[in-house]
């Protein structure tokens, strides 16, 4: 009976979100209306946004069933988050005043709007875009297989149905208010359950004596060990200043100071929530240290332990954190494909009369292949943080070195793209290697930065100014950004 309870409060949740994307998406007339919201969202929808996206599947479902197995690391997912997202205040939110579209434009306009570097980072952004989107498959639908009772590839397929319902009705800007909307419900929901599931669990000082004494040191960093801590972080924080969808906030914003407002309120709040998954996975573990998955700990909390009241509320927190990152990223994956990845096979812009309905059949197109990515997998930190590593490292790269230091080339660009990801490939098939280092990381980044900075300087510094770098791109997206004319 509580199952179905769950189940039918799950589908009522998307109903309200359908509700919402259809009320906002009415105002739209052109494909940058359907991708970008028309690119004058105040603080407080981007903050609100911002916000949910962070505090979405890794950090919630997943960073609680990290803390389950290894206590006070679970608050690593946190702490890089925050370091991430306010390092990308400080270095990129100025790029706003460019009119970027798409990541992989600002990274080109980088290199003199090379052609090369816009389609393959394009590509490697694309399948970034598809990763995280699996991701928060594979959370919702671990969480809702538990608390429904149904097939795991069943939960994920709801789960998939549940955001595209919404977001392709609505596209950027009912992303933005339902994000918003679901910010406020995370932090009720997640502040509920940590106090909760703690005072359940006896209080903090009875789970610190319970756990593993190793789990309980600094960060945990007695039973994951120093390297293998700093490696998690890292790749949170890389996850967000090479993460697409965090970028369409810059891009999407009203201006420059709005983003970066908004993103150090986000960094802020995110430095202190932290601490709740890591005290909620503790909890779970000292109630029941006997799961067979440890990813199961949050669903667990709320379909096991608390009462049906909290345990809805719960429910609706974690939905709220899948539906909101998930939705995230399928517009910036839909963005990129028809904006990037469509210009590699054709030279003609989209047709502006036909841009949303485009954009909704591209939408549903990079959820559906994002849930057979997130069909075989089970795990989601190590399934996000070799993601990471694999597909983000070279583009962190790239953008920090493009930002920050003009000799750099095309071709250092390439470079820095094409090492990261062997080297981060390496590290996952060489299990001495992979013990070493936790994920990979650090060793990705910090070729990434030498093969760029090596290739740059002895190669010829590019002969297209930044001025007419930016104008090339400028004609490129223009026919995307025409309002369609009503009839």
């Amino acid at each position: 009976m509580k199952s179905q309870i769950f189940l039918v409060g799950f589908v009522a949740y998307v109903i309200v979100m359908i509700g919402v994307s259809a009320l906002v998406a009415r105002r739209q007339r052109s494909g940058a209306d359907f991708l970008l919201g028309g690119r004058a969202f105040p603080m407080f929808l981007t903050l609100g946004s911002t916000v949910a996206t962070m505090v979405g599947t890794g950090s919630s479902i997943g960073a609680v069933g990290f803390a389950y197995k290894n206590g006070w690391a679970g608050g690593l997912y946190g702490l890089g988050g925050a370091v991430g997202i306010l390092l990308l205040a400080w270095m990129f939110a100025p790029v706003r005043k460019y009119e970027f579209m798409t990541m992989s434009e600002e990274l080109s306009y980088y290199v003199g709007g090379n052609r090369i570097v816009k389609n393959f980072s394009g590509v490697l952004m694309l399948v970034a875009s598809l990763g995280w989107l699996g991701s928060h498959i594979l959370g919702g639908g671990l969480y809702l297989a538990w608390i429904a009772h149904i097939d795991l590839t069943l939960a994920k397929v709801l789960i998939a149905i549940g955001f595209a319902a919404y977001v392709v009705i609505g596209g950027y800007t009912a992303m933005v208010w339902t994000d918003t909307l679901q910010a406020i419900v995370l932090f009720v929901g997640f502040v509920l359950i940590a106090i909760v599931s703690v005072s359940m669990a006896g209080g903090v000082g009875h789970i610190q004596a319970a756990m593993d004494p190793s789990a309980v040191s600094f960060l945990a960093l007695g039973k994951i060990g120093p390297v293998h801590a700093l490696s998690l972080s890292v790749a949170v924080a890389v996850g967000v200043l090479a993460t697409p969808s965090y970028r369409q906030r810059i891009y999407a914003g009203r201006d420059a100071a709005t983003v970066r407002r908004s993103f150090v309120i986000s960094g802020t709040l995110y430095f202190f929530f932290s601490a709740l998954p890591a005290l909620i996975g503790m909890a779970a573990h000292v109630l029941n240290p006997h799961l067979s998955n440890s990813d199961f700990a949050f669903p667990y909390l709320a379909s096991e332990v608390l009462p049906l009241w909290l345990g809805m509320i719960v429910l609706t927190a974690a939905m709220s954190s899948t539906l909101s990152t998930s939705s995230a990223d399928s517009v910036a994956a839909v963005s990129l494909l028809l904006i990037d990845v469509r210009g590699i096979f054709t030279r003609t812009s989209p047709d502006p009369a036909k841009a949303i309905v485009r954009s909704r059949v591209g939408l549903l197109a990079v959820i559906g292949v994002a849930l057979l990515l997130a069909l075989p997998s089970s795990d989601i930190i190590n399934y996000i943080t070799k993601m990471i590593a694999t597909v983000l490292s070279g583009l962190f790269a790239c953008g920090v070195l493009g930002r920050f230091w003009p000799r750099f080339t095309w071709q250092g660009a390439l470079a820095s793209l094409i090492c990261a990801s062997g080297v981060s490939l390496a590290v996952i098939s060489i299990d001495s290697w992979s013990a070493f280092w936790g994920n990979p990381v650090i060793p990705s980044v910090l070729v990434a930065f030498a093969a760029g900075v090596l290739v740059s300087l002895v190669t010829p510094p590019g002969r297209v100014t930044r001025e007419e770098a930016l104008v090339l791109l400028a004609k490129e997206r223009q026919q995307m950004e025409r309002v369609v004319s009503a009839h």
